[in-house]
């Protein structure tokens, strides 16, 4: 995409959505940073059913560690790779008392020395919680980055870097949330559904679908029930 693409193609996802947050829900910068590590390889839904309890209980790492990896289990159970999530959770839990004050770190560097937390997860929690211009590149930016030509790379690393290249202000502080939800929403992995997308014109992709008999046109980041 040329520069003047690339501005009108966020500037019509800012207009749809002018102030885009990640679904998952949390109270503070500890709670998202569990909720994010939780998240790999489960659905954001999924993690919000399985954590409500639980940041009933535990708002702090002393918490999640006084509750321990047996009592974490029982909460998280029902979400993929549990047994391993909670191993991590706890270890990270600990490492923040022990080297952070139990705060969370406000530096990528940090954040990829706890464990089980990646430079994806390390730029959600610096987006979400800190501010940050990162691009957290997960399953839905790396399929919408190469369909439409925005951003295209054959890793996360090379996508992420086109974006951090290519995205302008007003745009970096929110482009990561309104790529993720276009993709979950409109720009789906098996049948994108570019009949309800505002940016089709200035997208790549070729075998665009037509509307299904009857559908209506719904705005592109309306939510699934």
């Amino acid at each position: 995409m040329r520069k003047a693409q690339v501005f009108e193609f966020f500037r019509r996802l800012a207009e749809t959505d002018p102030a885009p947050e990640t679904e998952l829900q949390f109270s503070n910068s500890y709670q998202l940073l569990v909720a994010v590590v939780l998240s790999a390889q489960a659905t954001d839904a999924g993690v919000n059913r399985a954590t409500r309890a639980l940041f009933q209980k535990v708002k702090t790492p002393s918490q999640m560690v006084a509750l321990g990896e047996a009592g974490l289990k029982e909460h998280i159970k029902t979400i993929g790779l549990f047994n391993t999530k909670a191993k991590n959770v706890i270890a990270l839990s600990e490492k923040l008392v022990a080297e952070h004050g139990g705060a969370v770190p406000h530096t990528r560097e940090a954040l990829m020395a706890l464990p089980g937390v990646g430079r994806k997860t390390a730029n959600v929690v610096l987006n979400c919680a800190f501010g940050a211009e990162t691009f957290a590149v997960d399953t839905h930016i790396f399929r919408l980055g190469n369909r439409t030509g925005l951003a295209p790379g054959k890793t996360p690393e090379a996508i992420e870097a086109r974006l951090e290249k290519i995205v302008p202000q007003p745009f970096r502080r929110h482009a990561h949330h309104w790529l993720i939800l276009h993709g979950r929403y409109v720009c789906k992995a098996r049948k994108p559904e570019c009949w309800r997308c505002e940016v089709a014109e200035l997208c790549g992709y070729r075998a665009k679908t037509a509307p299904p008999p009857g559908a209506g046109l719904p705005t592109s980041l309306e939510r699934a029930p």
